[in-house]
């Protein structure tokens, strides 16, 4: 069995954008002979599933030093990549589901950190990484008590269990049903940044971090290769560890996505025909997926149409009773959260309060650590439904309540439980169903800060950067260039 990196600074935070680009940029490509063909898939999804009026898309970065026909990466490359030495272990390491409207007129990409502490179907609470190991060594084991010994079968099988368990997993977290499934591994990363001439990020701050060979300067930078996965793939040294990882993943996300869509990439004969070698070596997709058709659904997306979010956390390092410390997460909170991002119907709580129906985001705009998640958890107490809990991207004195078309009713239902004097403001960059709370420094609360749990941002932590790049107020997209941790 190919055995998989030691977590030195975190485990590899593989090449999922190699997905992305394969979901996002098909209509140019797709229509080189071939491709399909040499594309590798997996039986992981019931084809009979009802239609929603969206796609729903699981990418799983893949803990694995192998391709996808299970033939070990070479030495010379992992030691470029300074991936460490392997544990035995086959965890996922990247989780992001994608929702696409049938009328490809937008995505949101939602990343699920990897260790978040959730059920597993069949196997009680764990990190949610460890769900594909857990079936996929069960199912391995089955396989042989039957008399199965050929490892290219064992690794099929198994694996497409592993994937069903995590598909699982998934859907019971977010409340969606996953229609596409797409993993990539470390294979094929370098070449796939490489082949669109790299991608663009910037950093708040210079970063020097041993574990992940991640040095580099404050300011911009373009990234490819070797470099490219050390940007990834660090969490040590940033402010808030694997959070920040998560959002330095979206910012590459969005930059490849829009090199790419920006045109140069697909319409130049070399860059592309390296960008689909890399892709076919690094990505399995499941069986049935017609690409052609999603190339079709998705070609008049453009960069500011592509969202990347994160959903929200309650504790970033909670005590579990055997897996250690891991991500701590409410299944109801992300539910709430994950159906009102992509607008999908929120089934009705039957409850007699009337702030049930109102979800409530919180942002921070003050320079009191903890406030927002004090806001949230008060209002939640007054049976508003907790949101995205956050950090502006500045002071402010005033407190705000913001709201979409059609919600000022509930803004002033959110206002009156604050008590504080609030100013009611039309911000039509809300969501539909939520109402946000920018709390100022004029904020007071008879309930006090103590005995709160600072809840963690669900977006990158916002702060002033180089040209006016990082609205903490705003979702990442592939518009333009956020500054990150």
């Amino acid at each position: 069995m190919p055995r998989s990196p030691k977590r030195k600074g975190g485990k590899i935070a593989l090449g999922v954008v190699s997905v992305l680009v394969l979901s996002l940029t098909g209509y140019a490509w797709a229509q080189m002979q071939g491709l399909i063909n040499g594309l590798t898939t997996a039986d992981v999804i019931n084809s009979n599933r009802p239609a929603d009026g969206a796609t729903d898309i699981l990418l799983v970065g893949m803990d694995s030093r192998t391709d996808t026909q299970g033939n070990p990466l070479p030495e010379k490359l992992l030691r470029e990549y300074n991936a460490g030495s392997s544990d035995g272990e086959e965890n996922t390491d990247t989780l992001i589901m994608v929702h696409v409207p049938n009328d490809g007129s937008k995505a949101v990409a939602i990343s699920l950190p990897r260790d978040s502490y959730v059920a597993i179907p069949g196997y009680g609470k764990h990190k949610i990484n460890s769900a594909y190991t857990r079936a996929k060594n069960d199912a391995r084991q089955k396989l042989q008590n039957n008399g199965v010994t050929d490892p290219k079968d064992l690794e099929v099988k198994s694996s497409q269990e592993g994937a069903k368990e995590l598909i699982s997993t998934v859907e019971q977290l977010t409340g969606s049903t996953i229609d596409n499934y797409a993993s990539v591994n470390l294979a094929g990363f370098a070449d796939i940044t490489q082949a669109i001439g790299g991608v663009d990020v910037c950093l708040k701050a210079s970063v020097n971090d041993q574990f992940s060979g991640a040095h580099f300067t404050a300011g911009r930078h373009t990234l490819s290769g070797a470099d490219a996965l050390k940007f990834v793939r660090q969490r040590h040294g940033l402010l808030r560890g694997d959070l920040d990882r998560v959002v330095r993943q979206q910012v590459f996300m969005a930059g490849m996505a829009s090199k790419v869509l920006s045109a140069g990439t697909l319409t130049d004969p070399g860059k592309l025909s390296n960008l689909v070698a890399a892709i076919q070596k690094s990505v399995v997709i499941n069986q049935g997926w017609d690409i052609f058709g999603f190339a079709q659904q998705m070609k008049g997306l453009t960069g500011g149409k592509l969202e990347f979010r994160t959903i929200p956390v309650v504790n970033p390092d909670y005590t579990t009773p055997e897996d250690g410390s891991a991500v701590q997460v409410d299944p109801a909170q992300v539910h709430a959260f994950v159906q009102g991002t992509t607008g999908a119907p929120v089934p009705p709580k039957p409850t007699s309060n009337p702030n049930a129906g109102i979800t409530v985001d919180v942002h921070n705009a003050t320079s009191t650590q903890g406030l927002a998640a004090t806001v949230s958890q008060s209002l939640a107490g007054k049976g508003f439904t907790a949101g995205e809990v956050g950090v502006a991207s500045g002071h402010t004195k005033t407190t705000a309540v913001r709201y979409p078309a059609g919600a000022k009713d509930s803004a002033q239902s959110v206002a009156d439980a604050l008590g504080s004097s609030p100013s009611l403001t039309l911000d039509s960059s809300v969501h539909s169903g939520h109402i946000l709370v920018v709390v100022g420094s004029d904020y007071s609360s008879s309930s006090g800060q103590s005995g709160f749990r600072q809840a963690v941002v669900s977006q990158q932590p916002p702060s002033p950067s180089p040209d006016g790049v990082g609205d903490g107020d705003k979702p990442i997209t592939a518009d333009g260039l956020t500054c990150v941790n």
